[in-house]
């Protein structure tokens, strides 16, 4: 395998991504939105945390009819952010796309939906993205290069008590299939080795993208343990005030049931990359979209194909937090992963 040209989400064809980020005084919050190609893309869900914050993700299961989405949201603003999909759904349905319902013109937009919370964080509690959010996102979408870090859905994320923000990865299979994961993380769990202090994505690169990672200085891991420490005594653990949410996508062609063990094969990755995962606290939520420009895969492409999504999404949360920068606001005080630990960082900015 090898990354894709970009290593982002867009490398497979067709999809494209866009982000709207709030950060004026008051706000540190945002919406991300992943546009599948015209005609839709087929789509399942994998929802693992326990205080999930979802949308038309039960349209997803199998047993049941719908088998294309138009776009799916990654959003901030917790319950109050899924507003936010409104505005996708009425950009989508002025241009005509969605399931067709009737005359022309008459279609029904598939915009599944998952939230994360950062409410608060950016100094007033109810500022949460609006469906104005979710138009604009739509109209940032582009199929180049994803944009990392504090934007979008992760404007106002965390990790681990560190800065969290999105994150995206991609491999080539030898066949040619392009698999791909965008990752926003806002995880209660920690996203780096607390005995260490190296990134517990970074021992799962593909080929050199974190080879320029090594061990902190301990000085720097003494002072990030005090902080934590410090951070935790200051603060309750409240239900739902985490979540780690995604999409993953491929350019076969998979059922809506093979979509959906893709997404569980993605949590996979998602257990390497932050610890603890899936917790009561936390609404961890993956998508996976299929956009069939390729044949269906044989059984050893498709365990192929399930084994890359699981990577591409451990490499995704490496990338988000890498991304991440800092921010102290009055409301919260997060370092990025780069200023916690500067001496395990050797690339530039």
């Amino acid at each position: 395998m090898r990354p894709g040209p970009t290593n982002t989400l867009t490398d497979v064809p067709g999809l494209r991504v866009g982000h709207a980020t709030r950060t004026e005084p008051g706000w540190l919050t945002g919406t991300t939105v992943v546009l599948a190609p015209d005609g839709g893309a087929v789509a399942g869900v994998d929802v693992r945390g326990g205080a999930p914050g979802t949308r038309e993700t039960d349209l997803l299961d199998p047993r049941n009819l719908v088998d294309r989405v138009d776009a799916v949201v990654l959003t901030g603003g917790s319950a109050l952010g899924l507003a936010a999909a409104d505005g996708v759904l009425r950009r989508l349905f002025v241009a005509g796309r969605g399931w067709p319902m009737g005359e022309p013109g008459e279609v029904v937009p598939i915009v599944p939906a998952a939230v994360l919370f950062d409410l608060g964080r950016g100094g007033v509690f109810d500022h949460a993205p609006t469906a104005e959010d979710g138009a604009a996102a739509v109209d940032a979408a582009h199929a180049g290069a994803v944009e990392q870090g504090c934007v979008g859905a992760g404007t106002g994320a965390e990790a681990g008590g560190l800065k969290g923000g999105v994150g995206s990865a991609s491999a080539v299979l030898d066949d040619g299939t392009t698999v791909a994961a965008l990752v926003v993380v806002n995880a209660i769990g920690d996203a780096v080795d607390p005995r260490s202090g190296e990134l517990l994505a970074a021992r799962h690169g593909l080929g050199d993208e974190f080879a320029r990672l090594r061990a902190p200085d301990r000085a720097e891991l003494d002072a990030a343990r005090d902080r934590a420490a410090a951070a935790h005594a200051e603060r309750s653990i409240r239900p739902g005030t985490a979540t780690t949410i995604g999409v993953v996508a491929t350019d076969a062609t998979l059922t809506k049931a093979q979509c959906q063990k893709v997404a569980g094969l993605g949590h996979d990755g998602l257990a390497r990359a932050l610890h603890p995962v899936h917790t009561l606290l936390d609404g961890d939520t993956l998508f996976t979209l299929a956009t069939g420009e390729r044949p269906p895969p044989d059984l050893p492409g498709l365990h192929a194909l399930m084994v890359a999504a699981g990577d591409c999404v451990t490499r995704a949360v490496g990338h988000a937090v890498l991304a991440a920068t800092s921010v102290s606001n009055g409301a919260v005080d997060l370092r990025s992963y780069r200023d916690a630990f500067p001496s395990a960082v050797r690339m530039g900015r």
